[in-house]
């Protein structure tokens, strides 16, 4: 990796630290050694309800619930699937849009069919963007995209969308998209194009790593999956706020 590669991993790996509230977020990579493309989702969470969530495993899929369910007011935007496949088509989103990527792809459509469905979340005044990310494994060179649906500065008659194609992974590296930019009110969308952060050969020192790094009093959960890239194994592993334990590997 060049000095320079290392300067700006360093410089979004403070910015991440130093946001106090990055929202949900999302990387695809692929690990230093190229045994494993890799999934990192987390999420986080400013109220009681966003703060009152677990991921489970379901039929090898992972989905959020409510740690306390007598504490659960609205269920709508934050009990969803975060990540499932279709045949060699590995998605990952922060909403349920998931289901609709699902369901386009099943039915032989696109990843931008599906979004073309869907636009930023209906919860004002913040319009929570929808990201999300497709992993493509059964081609010659497995490639991956990144999608971002975001209203127009907290306008929500202006839905702007924006897909990143990454052809080819790159060793030791993911790129990662979270739903804000910073915290504030109300809270305004991520900006740019998604930005280069570490992974690492083992799934355990990657949760580690973004657990540690991110807000200790708003973070919830992290998630992270890796697909071996020969014989498309999945481990699944998870770290908890409320119980702080792992869920699966398959």
């Amino acid at each position: 990796m060049s000095s320079h590669v290392n300067e700006v991993l360093e410089r979004n790996l403070n910015n991440l630290r130093e946001n106090q509230y990055p929202g949900r977020g999302i990387v695809i990579g692929l690990t230093p050694d190229q045994l494993h493309y890799v999934q990192i989702y987390w999420i986080m969470g400013r109220s009681e309800n966003s703060q009152n969530r677990i991921f489970v495993e379901e039929n090898g899929f992972v989905r959020t619930e409510a740690f306390d369910s007598s504490k659960l007011t609205d269920p709508s935007l934050i009990i969803y699937s975060p990540i499932k496949f279709y045949e060699d088509y590995h998605i990952i989103s922060n909403g349920d849009q998931t289901e609709t990527i699902y369901h386009a792809l099943s039915a032989g459509k696109t990843f931008e069919n599906a979004l073309d469905e869907r636009e930023f979340e209906p919860d004002p005044p913040n319009f929570t963007p929808r990201i999300s990310g497709l992993l493509q494994i059964g081609t010659v060179v497995p490639r991956y995209k990144l999608s971002i649906l975001k209203s127009f500065y907290n306008d929500p008659q202006y839905c702007i969308r924006n897909i990143y194609n990454y052809e080819k992974a790159i060793p030791g590296l993911g790129h990662c998209l979270t739903t804000y930019a910073a915290n504030g009110d109300p809270i305004p969308s991520f900006e740019g194009e998604p930005f280069i952060v570490s992974v690492f050969d083992d799934i355990n020192e990657t949760l580690d790593f973004y657990w540690n790094t991110l807000n200790r009093e708003t973070k919830v959960a992290v998630l992270a999956k890796y697909i071996h890239v020969e014989n498309g194994k999945v481990t699944i592993n998870c770290i908890n706020k409320h119980s702080y334990s792992g869920i699966t590997q398959s």
